[in-house]
């Protein structure tokens, strides 16, 4: 496992309070209040931990195939449902989105190979990510990636929590299968924009994997 350079920030910051508040704790009340210095130090320990976790880049074998879409992200499979998407392809189209918990890696991949022909950044609100408005409403970006003949719409969603959408590819890049893609930080949801007719290869409330799982075949 290893950390996602996203977080370096993150963490050297939370480390660092965590030391300031604890020294200061220990130095104040260590000799009237032990046990509050004790609790103190175990929650904001716990806290970091948790900081720590959610940079996490797991070791995994990834997926690969041709006719292959795997899972962008790690999380729940909340939607599986026909709409129009009004973006892009302004038709109707297979949605099927993902659901991050603040507990899940939050590293974003490429679910196929291609060339990047749509990349757009969108301000909006910020409903909770489960909401069904929150695809079209919140702030959110959108890629296209086209492979052959099939393109596929990527939805990086920020939600009720999460603050910031981080997305690496531009126009022209020709990406691989299972490279990074993007992050969001702490807890958000990612749409894919299928062809109708694509063959789903996983259900409602199925856990997934990033890079891992296979969503479906194109």
């Amino acid at each position: 496992m290893t950390i996602h350079r996203e977080g370096y920030n993150s963490i050297g910051i939370a480390t660092l309070i965590f030391g300031l508040l604890n020294v200061s704790i220990i130095y104040f009340f260590s000799a009237s209040l032990l046990w509050l210095c004790i609790a103190v130090l175990l929650i904001s320990l716990l806290l970091l931990l948790f900081i720590v976790s959610f940079f996490r880049i797991p070791a995994r074998i990834s997926t690969i195939g041709e006719q292959l879409l795997v899972s962008p992200c790690d999380g729940k499979v909340v939607v599986i449902e026909e709409t129009v998407d009004e973006e892009y392809f302004k038709a109707k189209r297979l949605q099927i989105s993902i659901f991050m918990s603040p507990a899940n890696v939050h590293v974003n991949l490429n679910p196929l190979s291609g060339e990047v022909v749509y990349n757009k950044y969108h301000k909006g609100k910020y409903l909770v990510a489960w909401n069904p408005k929150s695809s079209t409403e919140n702030e959110r970006h959108s890629v296209v990636i086209k492979k052959n003949n099939t393109e596929v719409l990527v939805k990086q969603i920020a939600g009720a929590v999460a603050k910031r959408i981080i997305n690496y590819l531009h126009v022209g890049d020709e990406v691989e299968q299972g490279a990074e893609m993007g992050f969001i930080k702490f807890g958000s949801r990612v749409d894919l924009i299928l062809p109708l007719g694509t063959k789903v290869n996983v259900k409602l409330n199925e856990v997934v994997q990033g890079g891992v799982s296979v969503i479906a075949t194109i």
